[in-house]
């Protein structure tokens, strides 16, 4: 498959089946019983409008509030996975996506308020040897490292402000995402992007002394993002397996749960950049809040800002563990 962006086209959609705007990345495709609502406009150039800076107050600590106050907010937490495809065809879709996160993370602190913590991974959809050594080789381990990989940042981008192998909101994001979601290009064309999802946030690679240590939190909404220019055919099992092993992380409340996926929709106009993802898109839809995205796009601002409807929504319905 080789590299390069196509012309865009109108995503599949499982359950409204409504053209959107057409901008850059022209509309997203909602899981079953998802409704993103309309969604403001983006102005020229593709960015989602932003009339105020982040909403994560970094500085002293508030007064204390009585507990019973966060019934009316079940969703404080945000934890967001990438699992970014690093073979040889996704040099583009790489620096696409790493130019459309800085919008999105902001419009997602400007319209979730009330989140007051976030995680923010980045993994391979291959055992990764180019991330640090004590994690390298590690199907799921959280990118902190990309040296020595082909066009890749080629650098040491953690340990993070946390401490930890992710990113929160005291780091730098836009700089911080960059280093680590370059993966670079010379990864496995045996790509398996829900088993490592399924890595990444199993209690594997989370349990004290792990990789993914302290990443995943029980109470938290969890926002699962995959870009990938193939079929899933390396991953074990099939899209109700898959949907039933994610959903059982998260104590099996599956609208706890936001899956957006940039892969080759069926039927795209841009058929000759990306292998057309049914098996992807058919584990997408099966998700409330699951939106299915080009990514031959030229950018995909567009994709995340209207995904942000359905990550709020989801955050207004969060059912809290226990």
């Amino acid at each position: 498959m080789s590299p390069g962006t196509s012309p865009e086209a109108s995503s599949t959609s499982s359950s409204t089946g409504e053209e959107a705007t057409p901008t850059t990345s022209e509309g997203t495709s909602t899981g079953a019983g998802g409704d993103t609502g309309e969604t403001e406009e983006a102005p020229p150039g593709g960015e989602a409008p932003s009339d105020s800076g982040p909403k994560f107050d970094l500085g002293d600590s508030p007064d204390p509030v009585d507990p019973g106050s966060q019934a009316d907010k079940p969703c404080v937490k945000i934890d967001l996975l990438f699992v970014v495809d690093n073979s040889s065809s996704m040099k583009q879709e790489q620096v696409n996506l790493v130019a459309s996160f800085p919008t999105f993370v902001s419009e997602i602190q400007q319209e979730l308020a009330d989140a007051e913590s976030l995680h923010i991974g980045v993994v391979s959809t291959d055992d990764y040897e180019h991330n640090d050594p004590v994690c390298a080789d590690t199907l799921g381990a959280l990118v902190t490292q990309t040296t020595g990989a082909e066009g890749a940042s080629d650098a040491v981008c953690g340990p993070f402000k946390s401490g930890q192998r992710f990113m929160t909101e005291a780091d730098d994001l836009p700089t911080s995402f960059t280093c680590a979601a370059q993966v670079g290009i010379d990864g496995s064309g045996d790509e398996m992007p829900i088993d490592a999802a399924l890595a990444a946030l199993g209690p594997e690679l989370g349990a004290p002394g792990a990789c993914n240590e302290q990443f995943v939190r029980e109470d938290a909404l969890l926002v699962l993002v995959i870009i990938t220019d193939e079929e899933e055919e390396g991953s074990a099992g099939d899209p109700p397996q898959w949907f039933n092993a994610l959903t059982a992380l998260k104590g099996g409340v599956e609208s706890n749960i936001v899956v957006l996926s940039l892969i080759g929709p069926k039927n795209p106009a841009c058929k000759d950049a990306a292998e057309i993802g049914e098996r992807l898109t058919e584990f997408t839809e099966m998700f409330t809040y699951g939106s299915v995205g080009q990514i031959c796009a030229e950018n995909y601002q567009m994709f995340f800002h209207e995904a942000i409807a359905g990550i709020a929504e989801a955050c207004d319905g969060f059912m809290p563990p226990g």
